[in-house]
């Protein structure tokens, strides 16, 4: 989110608050306040806090339930890709323990069938993936932009001057003690907030973005380039 962005310049500008707390600096002399101005307030160390903002958002209950709901709507197609996957590891199987008894007419017959369904399979399958990424995207989008909202009100009634995102690989984080990880108690506000109860049990999604592929494998066809975002990772 574009939001996180400015969190690098908060680290820079939270180090330089403490390393002046730490290096007494020559007074300087202030210029008198208008009459009736009020005292800028002072500030003082710098609170910081971490959150896995991905983990975040796709364990609250809504997101859970939205994603278990995208993921029925698309199980039809997920159905009908995997019938067509088979049709063609079974046309594929015939020609490689029958071609030699096949006449050369119904050999190319078969080998023109195989291809058109390998094309078939092929387009569908990415015109799904890229429809399932984007509602996936979306999904995302609309919870994440609710789930900072809810960040940033917490960090304010509890003091944090700055919270950073660890939920990438490439974070500057190398260690932070769990007390300053706010993640959970986030998930808990924002499902409290909600008041969207969690899945049962037995159909809760598992923990982080879920990514299953909307389509099988078909592997006597060219494999179908794997998703660039899988759902959910």
């Amino acid at each position: 989110m574009k939001r996180l962005l400015v969190f690098p310049l908060f680290l820079a500008l939270a180090f330089s608050l403490i390393a002046s707390a730490q290096t007494p600096a020559a007074p300087v002399p202030s210029a008198p306040m208008p009459a009736g101005a009020t005292a800028p307030p002072e500030v003082g160390l710098a609170k910081i806090g971490v959150v896995a903002f991905q983990v975040a958002v796709s364990q609250t209950n809504e997101f859970q339930r939205a994603f278990t709901d995208l993921q029925k709507k698309w199980d039809p197609k997920r159905q009908q890709l995997k019938v067509l996957s088979d049709d063609i590891d079974k046309i594929t199987k015939d020609l490689q323990t029958q071609g030699d008894k096949l006449s050369d007419a119904e050999r190319v017959s078969r080998a023109k069938t195989l291809d058109d369904k390998k094309k078939q399979f092929d387009r569908q399958q990415g015109d799904a993936q890229s429809d399932f990424q984007q509602e996936m995207q979306d999904l995302y989008a609309g919870t994440a932009s609710k789930v900072y909202d809810v960040l940033s009100n917490y960090a304010q009634k509890n003091g944090y001057t700055l919270v950073l995102d660890i939920s990438s690989q490439q974070t500057p984080v190398l260690y932070a003690l769990p007390i300053t990880d706010v993640t959970k108690p986030v998930i808990e506000a924002y499902n409290a907030k909600s008041g969207v109860p969690p899945l049962p049990a037995a159909t809760a999604a598992p923990a982080g973005t879920p990514g299953p592929s909307i389509s099988p494998k078909a592997p006597s066809a060219p494999k179908p380039a794997a998703p660039k975002t899988p759902p959910g990772q």
